[in-house]
Formats: structure tokens, C-alpha cells, sequence
């Protein structure tokens, strides 16, 4: 070896001859971990499609190992072994579905239009955004355009984006405000430069002042929901129910569910509130009553 070969090796820290062997040890710690492309690996792709409670199965979970992998055989093994008991007296021919889910938990508000405590859902609902930090104003129908201008104006949006099907009767905007759809897509960097979004929403669930997106007409897609930093929610009171279980019941699971409650917020280990890191910095809701 010459001098400079002697400092190349040095330079990184481990000798040529010492890095080959802890190469030659980690490859046969590899094969002993049964990885895939390990010489106890020989399925395609490194699969191991032997069946639970198998020779084999039971020979690899008994097999030596090294000290890392053995903590996850042992926890492999470990789990497996509790589904087995646990499944032991299923018989081989039923479906979940055969069996019956007691559902004992609250689904209703009690009487329409009125939580658990006999509260409004309107009040109750009001109070609760309001604690998130959102700003909830009640309108009559007829007043939802200038409510909804003043709203604009005041926030001094400059572009805002109104997905298809909210309502006709509802849009209002002060001049000098530029109002987008959605058709064709916008582009993230186009929706970086829009101020404020309008939408409706399928539902929302005075309990816990959430409110419930799911894609459909005047909601438009996720993403409009999430780049601007002003969200602005019209919702008719008619969609408001009391409880959680009676919001999910008008919802369709298949579609793309958004649940809102107030304003994007996060806290770091300080307990420092820091809002619009991971959506609207500001909610503005109005309840339109008819």
C-alpha cells in the first residue's frame, strides 16, 4: 500500500481491509435476518407465501437470528400467534358480514333541530366555530350577496375562486374583485395567488363546530380548500345537524371527505399556536337561514 493509498483509506475513516469486513459481517447478519435476497429468501421477489402454522413458517420464526432481527421475530411471531387464537373457533365458511355489530352508541340529537342539551344547533354551532377562532355571522337568504360582498371587501380580496354549483342566488362580489372557477384546473400556482375561497358544504355538526366537505357542487376540489389563506363557508341551516353520527349518516364514504373545524392550526412543543400552516389562516362562515 503507498502512502497515499494509506491516506485515502484515513481520509474515510476505515481501513480498506477493515470495511470489508464489516461488509462480509453485515451481508451474513443479512442472510441470517432471512431479508429479501437473502440465501433463505428463494421465493420470486423475496416473498415468503408460505401458510401460517407451516413447517417452514414455524421453522423460520425458530430459526437463529441476530440480536436486531430477533426482537422482530419475536413480535412477528408473537402477533401471529394471537390471530390464530383468535381465530381458532371462526368457522371457515363465515363472512364479516354474518356476524352482527351492536351499535349501542348515540346517533340522534333528540328532537330536529336541537342537540343532546335541547341547544339550538344554529347557536350551538356558532359558539363552537367561534372557539376555533373562525368568524360566524347569521343572515337572512335574501341578504346572503351583500353579506357576502361585505365579507370580500372587508377581508380586501382582490381574487377570489367560486367552485361550479354554488348557488347563483348567493354570488356577490365588490367591485374590483376578479372571481374564478375551477374550469379548466386551476394550477398551484394559480391558486397560490387567489386570496379567498367561497364554497358551500354538504354538512356541518354543531357538537363539535365542524364543518364537512365532500367535493359536491358550490365545494369544488380539496386542494381549493387548502392553498388559499381565506376560506369563506355559506351554509344553509338545514344542513346542520347536532351530533357526529348524524352528520356521517348524510355522508357518502365513497366520496372525498374534508372535515373542517376552524381554521388550519398547529402548536409546537411550546404549546405556540401557529395558524395557515396546513391550510386557510382565516374561516369565515355564514349560516343562511331562509
Amino acid at each position: 500500500m503507498t502512502a497515499r493509498d494509506d491516506a485515502r483509506g484515513n481520509a474515510r475513516g476505515q481501513a480498506p481491509d477493515d470495511a470489508r469486513d464489516l461488509a462480509r459481517s453485515g451481508a451474513q447478519d443479512h442472510e441470517r435476518d432471512g431479508e429479501p435476497g437473502s440465501a433463505r429468501d428463494d421465493t420470486p421477489g423475496g416473498a415468503r407465501n408460505d401458510p401460517p402454522g407451516s413447517a417452514r413458517e414455524n421453522a423460520r420464526d425458530d430459526a437463529p437470528v441476530g440480536a436486531g432481527a430477533a426482537a422482530r421475530r419475536s413480535a412477528r411471531a408473537e402477533i401471529l400467534a394471537r390471530v390464530r387464537a383468535a381465530l381458532a373457533d371462526v368457522p371457515p365458511e363465515e363472512r364479516p358480514e354474518d356476524v352482527p355489530v351492536p351499535r349501542t352508541y348515540a346517533r340522534g340529537g333528540g328532537t330536529s333541530g336541537a342537540a343532546a342539551d335541547g341547544a339550538d344547533v344554529v347557536t350551538l354551532l356558532a359558539e363552537r366555530l367561534a372557539d376555533y377562532r373562525a368568524t360566524v355571522r347569521v343572515v337572512e337568504e335574501a341578504g346572503v350577496p351583500a353579506a357576502l360582498a361585505g365579507t370580500l371587501a372587508g377581508r380586501g380580496t382582490r381574487t377570489a375562486v367560486v367552485p361550479e354549483g354554488f348557488p347563483a342566488a348567493w354570488r356577490a362580489a365588490p367591485a374590483g374583485v376578479r372571481t374564478l372557477t375551477d374550469r379548466p384546473r386551476l394550477t398551484t400556482a394559480a391558486l397560490d395567488s387567489v386570496d379567498t375561497v367561497v364554497t358551500t358544504a354538504a354538512t356541518a355538526v354543531a357538537a363539535t363546530g365542524t364543518l364537512v366537505l365532500d367535493g359536491g357542487p358550490g365545494q369544488g376540489r380539496r386542494v381549493l380548500t387548502l392553498v388559499p389563506d381565506h376560506h369563506v363557508c355559506v351554509l344553509s341551516v338545514d344542513r346542520i345537524v347536532a351530533t357526529v353520527p348524524e352528520g356521517l349518516a348524510r355522508l357518502d364514504p365513497a366520496r372525498p371527505l374534508t372535515f373542517v373545524s376552524g381554521p388550519s392550526a398547529t402548536s409546537d412543543i411550546e404549546l405556540d399556536r401557529v395558524e395557515g400552516v396546513h391550510g386557510p389562516r382565516t374561516l369565515e362562515v355564514l349560516l343562511v337561514r331562509p
